[in-house]
């Protein structure tokens, strides 16, 4: 199929002036005097894509990663420093809050004057008006100039007019970032009643979860340029890795030692028996960035008992990153005898089905004496582990099994 987007070797240079001219004296001189050279700014350094018609794209990265950049060279409100965009269809896009709307006029006149730029006639958006209200939920508002409106009003006018033109092509920048909950399950609807109908979407949100669950493939941005590409849940679990490692770091940073180190307000004991490692475990042996609700989970500690030490206990503590104790098993509670350590070995605790919702957590561990009131090594929150879930239902922390009944 021919893709009804392409993205070609794009860059996108931007020059950054920083003498400001902010009296109308300094406007004066400036426009005689020559403006020193900028700084360049490249938004977009030689990014390649391509979607197909019918499938759903989302582009994620941190705030300034280029993502809006490219959405605008995707409607032509710019044109590329080098390479080239290509688009086939009517394309309907909301970049951000009332775009394309005057604020002098009504919401009745602009959305006259939305349907005349998409290439509608005045019959059919007439047409289309009741609707528009309905959906929007302005009312008698219709008759008022929209430079009355509040953020709420604006957004669900500007998506209900953008989403009855019946683009080929649905664009949405962090749209559903300031409306309610009933107007964002609206807008998820109608986005999903799209998708189904084959059109081509691409979306842009900081909720990665959403991103997976509505996305066919991704685009990672990172600083201008595509750090991977594909697979909507590949793509994200990458950059998800890069986000960890990040905070890791910072963390580490912050509590004043490298990432392989400890710092001591966070790790305590007498190490006659030392947890030299940790290694929170997948279900083939891997170590991924991110676990998925449902899924196998072993947190293995490799130890280096320096004494015989008999009787040991070991155990475990999960926190939600809010501080919540979720969870704390260790060897004693759970009758599992481990008669003597001596030298090096690994206690695994493994977890068949993590209950875990979609969240950041921070893993704990220790070995203690049999009598669990001698702490030989603690390290107190110091590995986190990031959860997503695939399922439907991802309120609250754990995701506790369960079936419905009913009888009519």
């Amino acid at each position: 199929m021919t893709p009804v987007i392409e993205f070609n070797n794009v860059s996108k240079r931007f020059i950054l002036h920083k003498d400001e001219r902010k009296t109308v004296q300094e406007r004066v001189i400036g426009m005689v005097r020559r403006r020193p050279p900028g700084e360049e700014f490249w938004a977009l350094r030689e990014v390649s894509f391509s979607v197909e018609q019918g499938q759903s794209l989302g582009l994620v990265g941190h705030n300034g990663a280029g993502k809006s950049t490219a959405l605008k060279l995707i409607t032509r409100i710019l044109e590329p420093s080098a390479g080239n965009v290509r688009t086939r269809g009517r394309i309907a896009a909301l970049l951000e809050l009332g775009s394309g709307f005057h604020p002098e006029l009504s919401g009745r006149e602009n959305v006259f004057l939305y349907g005349s730029l998409m290439g509608l006639g005045r019959r059919e958006m007439e047409r289309k008006l009741p609707e528009i209200v309905e959906f929007a939920d302005i009312g008698a508002f219709v008759e008022t100039e929209i430079k009355h409106y509040s953020s709420g009003m604006y957004t669900r006018l500007a998506f209900a007019v953008a989403t009855s033109v019946d683009p080929d092509i649905l664009i949405t920048d962090e749209v559903l970032a300031v409306g309610d909950e009933a107007f964002q399950r609206k807008c998820m609807e109608r986005i999903y009643g799209f998708r189904r109908a084959g059109k081509t979407i691409i979306f842009v949100s900081h909720a990665l979860e959403t991103v997976r669950a509505l996305c066919d493939v991704a685009v990672w941005l990172d600083h201008g340029v595509a750090r991977a590409s594909g697979g909507a849940g590949t793509v994200i679990d990458a950059y998800l890795a890069d986000v960890n490692q990040k905070e890791q770091e910072r963390i580490a940073a912050e509590r004043g030692h490298t990432p392989d180190e400890s710092a001591s307000a966070f790790r305590r004991g007498t190490r006659e028996v030392e947890i030299s490692r940790v290694q929170l475990l997948g279900r083939n042996g891997d170590e991924p960035a991110v676990f998925h609700t449902g899924e196998p989970l072993t947190i293995r500690m490799c130890y280096t008992a320096h004494d015989r030490v008999r009787e040991p206990v070991f155990g475990v503590g999960i926190h939600h990153e809010s501080g919540a104790w979720l969870v704390g098993p260790n060897t004693g509670f759970d009758d599992f005898s481990i008669p003597l350590v001596e030298g090096e070995g690994h206690v695994d605790y493994h977890i068949p089905a993590l209950p875990l919702n979609t969240g950041r957590y921070q893993v704990s561990v220790a070995v203690v004496d049999k009598t669990q009131s001698h702490m030989f090594d603690m390290h107190d929150r110091l590995y986190p582990l990031v959860v997503h879930s695939l399922a439907s239902e991802r309120y609250g922390l754990m995701a506790v099994p369960g079936e419905w009944r009913w009888r009519g």
